[in-house]
């Protein structure tokens, strides 16, 4: 799956605003940026496309910053990459003449971008925030 570094970027910002969701406190734009390597620049413009969308919202001032409006468990990928994508492009077809080689090889395209899809409305921030949290069990002792 390939995903934009807009859309990569904007789970990422929205991902540590979860994690600050229940402090209620917002998250400066410097501190996300230098925290995850965005350019900051960039992150602001993704930002103020959430704050569009009404996912986050900005508070001004020295203890300023953004704070997500959902609770993470409320908020899909799925949902974010709708924001920032747009909807899902449909397979109406191809380049290819229409043949029944071509016609299943579309129908199974087509099933995985579904599958995708419904992975990504399944996966809730709060989930993501658990995964987190969880001790890691890829370490290894020697």
């Amino acid at each position: 799956m390939n995903v934009s570094a807009r859309t990569e970027y904007a789970c990422i910002a929205l991902l540590d605003l979860a994690l600050h969701y229940e402090s209620g406190q917002p998250v400066r734009v410097r501190e996300i940026a230098a925290a995850h390597g965005i350019p900051a620049q960039f992150l602001v413009q993704i930002l103020l496309q959430l704050k569009a969308a009404g996912l986050v919202t900005s508070m001004r001032g020295a203890a300023g910053g953004y704070r997500l409006l959902k609770p993470p468990a409320e908020l899909s990928l799925g949902e974010v990459m709708s924001v920032i994508e747009g909807p899902p492009p449909t397979a109406n077809g191809s380049t290819a003449q229409a043949t029944p080689v071509s016609r299943i090889l579309q129908q199974t395209w087509r099933r995985a971008a579904d599958a995708q899809r419904r992975l990504l409305d399944a996966t809730r921030f709060a989930d993501l925030i658990d995964q987190l949290r969880e001790p890691s069990e890829q370490m290894f002792y020697i």
